[in-house]
């Protein structure tokens, strides 16, 4: 039930419809207090055309509203506060609530339509460090906020297999490296190998000069150079799947930097054809005044591609494969300009279905307020931090609850879902300061909190030993009202998330709900044999099943015991 819009219908009626219901509708406020009701309708807008004082058309409003299903309609000032039947709401929403049970919240608007998702790309034969986390996990919930909402979202680690880089690590590897070395700690010691590579070649620049030689065999397809990359692309993938594995995370493709190789000369040629090339001081580029952007270069003076042209040719391949109706890329915020030339190419070259491409853009985490840097060799390693997260949960869990069954399984969803949590709880366009010891706390705005409170709400149903039946959920309690109202607007919290590509939305729904229903715990007694139990059981069944929806959007596990 859409009540906001029962407001506003009930407004349109007392007027006689004067005013159009959608006008209305987008006019009526939530109050901040709940004294003030639970929808107010401000009469400002109704002054010019009823010639009267705001607070008199509220007080006449108020006498000639329809009050049938609300406990009261009152004015106060120039507002009419509507109080709605607590009854008759609480059983409506706790029936929906546990009648639809895991599919609460569904919604059809996505019509099936496929979502690529460009998300985490990390570079091959690097570790994955926490720079990594904000692209990997806001994709990955996004993805199942799509999915939620009827979309097909398609995740794509386009993987950093080439470039450059692959040059000064095969000069690297062939100066310092040594198989064992690689087979026995690959990420660690190629990592080690590149930051030595970058500090001798501030002593030694000629090292520039062989790392071009060894990427140039490389794209003429020399035998060794190619069968090292493919070397080092193996065993970084093994890496991080590991890690992706304990984020609880999967792809549907691996398409990185060098599956575009041979897809690019096309690209060009679609320039060249629609005479959108220029040449610009020996290179080539395409003119993107009429954008107000800078030019986008598409080739050097010496004919190698750039990134903006392998990009051209990913996008061109994602809408023949998937005929997207939407193409998103999690990338940061530093490549804003990068997506803005992206699209208008792909408009230039008459592609308008690039209107359908969108950056989601992210800030940085920070360490002691500075940026994390592979090539400096200042890398926070998130393999690492996971494992720290997860002692922590440990530590903690060992604490409270001793005896708790799978406590190493519930430290891993904790500790992991703590690290993604956190991030997620931050709007993506927020940079943050990374504290672990402030992350995996049971207390506060963080996540185990919210899966304590769920876990919490598990073991009061099991305490109760009685099957809820969902019948006559009237729960009149007002300590009860706030987390009824979080339950029935959580469909569209969903809706929002998804229109501002915003998980934050759900991480900080998930901390209100679950502080809501603490609230309404430590004031109310669940457990007391009275008319009331199954109707309060109702409601602590709901806020269980809501939350751990929230946090499987969000991409976290929800323990039934901690």
């Amino acid at each position: 039930m859409n009540y906001k819009k029962q407001v506003a219908q009930s407004i349109v009626d007392a007027l006689d419809n004067q005013l159009d219901e959608q006008v209305v509708y987008e006019k009526i406020e939530v109050p901040k207090a709940t004294n003030l009701g639970d929808y107010a309708f401000p009469t400002f807008v109704l002054a010019k055309t009823l010639h009267k004082a705001p607070q008199m058309i509220a007080k006449d409003l108020v006498e000639q509203i329809n009050k049938s299903g609300y406990e009261k309609v009152e004015a106060q000032g120039p507002y009419v506060n509507f109080f709605l039947d607590k009854g008759t709401f609480s059983n409506e929403v706790l029936q929906t609530v546990l009648t639809q049970n895991s599919h609460y919240g569904d919604a059809t608007i996505g019509n099936n339509g496929k979502v690529p998702i460009d998300m985490s790309s990390p570079n091959i034969a690097k570790p994955i460090s926490m720079g990594h986390l904000r692209s990997t996990v806001i994709g990955n919930s996004l993805a199942n906020l799509l999915s939620k909402t009827g979309y097909q979202p398609v995740k794509i680690n386009h993987l950093g297999d080439w470039g450059t880089q692959f040059g000064k690590l095969i000069e690297a590897y062939k100066l310092w490296g040594s198989e064992e070395e690689v087979k026995a700690d690959p990420i660690n010691k190629l990592l080690e190998y590149y930051v030595r590579f970058h500090k001798e070649d501030q002593k030694h620049p000629e090292l520039d000069d062989e790392a071009r030689k060894w990427f140039k065999k490389l794209e003429d397809g020399d035998k060794e150079a190619t069968e090292l990359w493919q070397w080092f692309r193996s065993v970084s993938l093994k890496s991080f799947k590991r890690i992706y594995d304990k984020l609880g995370i999967t792809f549907d493709s691996y398409k990185g930097e060098a599956f575009y190789n041979d897809k690019m000369d096309e690209v060009v040629q679609l320039l060249e054809d629609k005479n959108l090339l220029k040449e610009s001081q020996g290179a080539e580029i395409v003119d993107l005044d009429k954008y107000n952007l800078n030019p986008a270069l598409i080739k050097k003076t010496d004919g190698a591609t750039l990134y903006i042209t392998r990009d051209l040719a990913a996008a061109i391949y994602r809408k023949r494969t998937y005929d997207f109706v939407q193409s998103l890329y999690v990338v940061g915020a530093e490549q804003i300009n990068h997506f803005k030339q992206l699209k208008a190419v792909l408009k230039e070259m008459g592609f308008d279905w690039s209107d359908n491409i969108h950056h989601i853009p992210f800030g940085l985490i920070t360490l002691n307020g500075k940026k994390l840097s592979t090539r400096s060799g200042r890398v926070v390693l998130l393999d690492k931090v996971l494992d720290d997260a997860i002692d922590l949960a440990k530590q903690q869990i060992q604490s409270k609850n001793p005896d708790l069954k799978d406590a190493d399984k519930v430290a891993h969803e904790v500790g992991v879902g703590a690290v993604i949590f956190h991030d997620l709880k931050n709007e993506r366009m927020n940079s943050f300061d990374f504290d672990l010891s402030e992350v995996v706390r049971f207390e506060g705005e963080t996540g185990p909190y919210v899966q304590y409170t769920r876990a919490r709400a598990e073991s009061i149903l099991r305490k109760s030993d009685h099957k809820v039946k969902i019948t006559d959920l009237n729960l009149a309690d007002p300590n009860a009202w706030e987390t009824l109202k979080f339950l029935q607007a959580f469909p569209e919290t969903i809706l929002r998330a998804v229109k501002e590509y915003e998980p934050s939305v759900i991480a900080k729904y998930a901390l209100h709900l679950a502080k809501s229903f603490n609230q309404y715990y430590a004031n109310s007694k669940v457990l007391v044999e009275d008319d009331d139990l199954n109707a309060r059981l109702a409601l602590v069944q709901s806020v269980s099943v809501v939350l751990e929806i929230a946090l499987s959007l969000l991409g976290v596990q929800a323990p039934s015991e901690m």
